[in-house]
């Protein structure tokens, strides 16, 4: 997944609505007012994110509007605040872009002004006074502006007129003033209706009665000792806490000073959220107070005595704010998985904080965990971005808990936590490893072919398809060899084989180049050098250097018969190819005519005597020499020593004459039994190369002579010297003719002397002639039918001795080409 940076964040966008539009409504063309073209849209997965708005705005990024979701209802969603509106955030990804966005909501006259009773009982005495003023409290009406409470009227009467007031805080309320002194006896009930209208388009409108009921005088209306009264109460006090007290006094006596309170309007569900007592004035809390929905109230407070007279006042209760709510991490947006090669600064997410709280109490500081390579960057107040700070690296840290801690600075301060876990993706930044740059692995020499020989095992850091790793032999040679013919290894698990057996005493060690790639893009290698070290066998026996045996030695060494004891006869040398104990040799005297005379030495071969030589030793003796290695099993050579016991050369002979003689016959015999074989052989091979040139000469002639149209072929031997001819010409000329394609049976040669210029015909050669063209049916080919007329015409030799006269073919041969044909 492909991590974004924010590129841009500066649209600001209002647009004003009125309430109570139909869901799916338009808004207004955020695509158009951003710049953006819907494509972007799409392509941004653009969303709305932030605050509880999303409930009312959706985005159509298919067209690029802004629609009503559900139905927005002004007086519910800001109450008397105005202007109404809210604001959201429309993010876009790749690259990321944050545009803010201000809905504002207009109110519409939905709402008809109402009086919280649905009557109002007045006893007012006859003796009241012309500009006696009665409270007729105050309708309330949820809209706002034009559309809000704007007047009074009143059924027309002929004692009262009604006056119009505003409180401080804007709200309107209605007095009665009489203008003509009643009369109990005429007129003890009075009926009158009370009408409260507001501004709105069409105008809407909310009655009440008023029922006047005349007393007995009463001339003395309560008065409060100040008009406002101001109380201040922390939000969330409990049920019961007393916030004030309200004093009105009369200055009549008896039943005229009684006084009693009550809330002169009820705008706001005042009555929910407090209390006041008709009698004392004491006014507490009911319900619950919220700062942040309502940071003050205005309650309007009316003090009547029996008479019907009264007065009003005006109580400001200020709301205290507490550090009630802990703040709000939302996430915008956050991009996870992310590379481990992502440079330092890399966006991670995008969120908002939101406190609801006042002054210090919402006022918020944001933090990450500081043993994370990661860190907070702020833009916008209350908007911050995660980044990278460090590298990342996957083989160390595969995923990160990156837990955001937001606080504010109210006392005690509230947080809150936001845990977000990122995923590190691999990047093959690892080669395999091994334990080792050098493996050692032994074999014993004469092993079967596909021994597994060794294991290698590499390592790699990295993950999945990166940390597969192939093991590959590299090609190199071996004794001129290539390394692949004597070792194999398996891609997959490392296991080195041996793909035929080895030997030691040709081959000490093999080192091999193994190389360990991963499957990563583009791929990483190492590489790995394994010295199979051969181990030796006892596959050798000992070898006897000397004495040398051959077939023609008879006597080896000479004893005199004066030696003394440990005289040295001869001594047995031997070697062993193989190595180390398997080369170890020991010499044992195995046959002997004469076990008291000699011995062999165990670790050297030196026969040695072991007594002095006497007459009754035998002149010939014969030692039979065991030569054995130490390996297990363990392997021999057997020499036999011919010793003579004599004091002179003639004495030796004369012991050993037969057994001469016979061996120089054995060796003549082989000799003669060689030479005769390899003349034959000689013999047949010449007869083979000379049939076979004579044939390829032939077989070259007839296709020549094939290929040809010409009878007669001139040949000129060259430097040829006549015999008894006498003339000027130094030389003869000899002429071969072809009769047919077959030069086997139809070649023939005329011999020409030049002296004389007659050519010899041979009687015999005629019939011969004619014999092989009848079967070669020369005689109907055209092609030699010159060649017929030359052999059959008997006028054909005066005829070539004239022509050749005549045209001094004799003297200048070069001259008369076509008369040698």
């Amino acid at each position: 997944m492909a991590v974004c940076s924010i590129s841009n964040i500066n649209a600001q966008i209002r647009y004003s609505v009125p309430e109570e539009m139909k869901k799916g409504s338009l808004i207004g063309n955020i695509a158009h007012d951003l710049g953006l073209d819907v494509q972007r849209l799409r392509s941004g997965r653009a969303r709305i994110v932030s605050g509880d708005s999303t409930e009312y705005i959706e985005l159509k990024t298919d067209k690029g509007i802004l629609v009503v979701k559900e139905r927005i209802d002004r007086e519910q969603l800001c109450a008397e605040t105005t202007p109404c509106s809210f604001t959201f955030e429309v993010i876009l990804d790749n690259p990321m872009e944050l545009h803010h966005v201000t809905v504002e909501i207009l109110d519409v006259n939905d709402h008809s002004p109402t009086f919280p009773k649905n009557e109002i009982n007045l006893e007012i005495s006859e003796s009241a006074t012309p500009g006696a003023r009665f409270l007729l409290g105050s309708a309330d009406d949820p809209d706002v502006g034009v559309n809000a409470l704007q007047n009074y009227m009143m059924s027309p009467n002929d004692h009262f007129i009604l006056k119009q007031h505003s409180r401080p805080d804007g709200v309107k309320y209605a007095e009665m003033v009489l203008q003509k002194p009643l009369d109990r006896e005429q007129h003890p009930r009075l009926s009158l209706i009370l009408t409260a209208v507001d501004g709105g388009n069409p105008q809407r409108s909310g009655k009440i009665n008023i029922e006047v009921n005349v007393l007995d005088a009463n001339d003395n209306a309560p008065v409060f000792n100040q008009s406002v009264y101001r109380a201040t109460i922390e939000e969330n006090s409990p049920k019961g806490t007393y916030i004030t007290t309200v004093n009105a006094s009369d200055a009549d006596s008896g039943l005229y000073s009684l006084i009693s309170f009550s809330f002169a309007n009820l705008k706001g569900n005042i009555n929910n959220v407090f209390e006041i007592d008709e009698k004392t004035g004491v006014i507490t809390l009911t319900g619950m107070l919220d700062y942040e929905k309502n940071k003050k109230y205005e309650i309007g407070i009316e003090a009547k005595d029996q008479g019907g007279l009264g007065n009003s006042a005006k109580v400001i209760v200020d709301l205290i704010d507490v550090n009630d709510n802990a703040p709000v991490i939302s996430v915008m947006s956050f991009s996870s998985p992310v590379t481990e090669d992502a440079t330092v600064g890399t966006t991670i997410a995008i969120f908002s904080v939101k406190d609801l709280d006042a002054g210090d109490n919402g006022h918020v500081d944001c933090a990450v965990d500081r043993n994370t390579p990661f860190k907070l960057q702020s833009s916008l107040r209350n908007y911050y971005t995660l980044v990278t700070d460090a590298a990342l690296d996957r083989e160390r840290v595969t995923d990160y808990n990156i837990t955001i801690t937001a606080t504010d600075s109210g006392s005690p301060a509230l947080s809150s936590q936001k845990t977000l876990n990122l995923k590190v993706s691999d990047v093959n930044d690892n080669p395999p490893r091994f334990h080792k740059s050098v493996y050692s692995a032994y074999v014993t020499e004469n092993n079967s072919p596909g021994l597994s020989i060794f294991t290698l095992s590499a390592r790699d850091d990295d993950w999945n398809q990166n940390a597969r790793i192939s093991y590959l032999l590299d090609e190199t040679t071996v004794g001129g060899s290539p390394v692949s013919s004597f070792i194999s290894v398996n891609a997959d698990s490392g296991v080195v084989h041996a793909l035929r057996g080895f030997d030691y005493e040709q081959m000490k060690s093999v080192r091999v180049c193994v190389k360990a790639q991963d499957g990563g893009s583009p791929p990483l290698s190492t590489n790995v050098t394994l010295d199979i070290i051969i181990q030796d066998q006892n596959d050798n026996a000992p070898q006897v250097l000397y004495p040398v045996q051959t077939g023609g030695s008879v006597v080896a060494e000479i004893v005199p018969r004066a030696a003394d004891v440990g005289y040295l006869v001869t001594k047995v040398v031997a070697v062993d190819v193989d190595s180390g104990q398997n080369a170890w040799l020991s010499y044992k005297l195995q046959k002997a005519t004469d076990r008291a005379l000699f011995e062999v030495g165990l670790q050297n071969g030196e026969i040695r005597t072991v007594r002095q030589v006497t007459d009754k030793d035998a002149v010939k003796q014969k030692l039979t020499v065991v030569v054995e290695d130490n390996g297990q099993p363990s392997r021999s050579a057997v020499v036999s020593i011919n010793v003579a016991v004599a004091d002179s050369f003639p004495e030796v002979l004369s012991e050993f004459t037969d057994f001469t003689h016979e061996k120089q016959y054995n060796d003549n015999l082989t000799f003669y039994l060689v030479l005769a074989l390899a003349a034959v052989s000689f013999l047949f091979i010449t007869c083979v190369v000379v049939i076979i040139s004579v044939k390829i000469y032939r077989w070259r002639q007839s296709r020549f002579l094939y290929q040809s149209s010409l009878p007669v072929i001139p040949y000129y031997p060259p430097h040829y010297a006549d015999t008894g001819v006498t003339g000027t010409l130094p030389h003869g000329y000899n002429y071969e003719v072809c009769m047919t394609t077959d030069s086997r049976k139809s070649d023939c040669k005329f011999a020409t002397l030049g002296g004389k210029s007659v050519l010899v015909m041979d009687p015999s050669f005629t019939e011969t002639m004619q014999r092989a063209m009848k079967e070669q049916n020369c005689l109907e080919n055209p092609e030699c039918s010159e060649m017929s007329v030359l052999v059959m015409d008997p006028s054909f030799t005066e005829t070539m001795q004239r022509a050749m006269k005549e045209n001094n073919f004799l003297e200048n041969p070069e001259e008369c080409p076509e008369m040698v044909r």
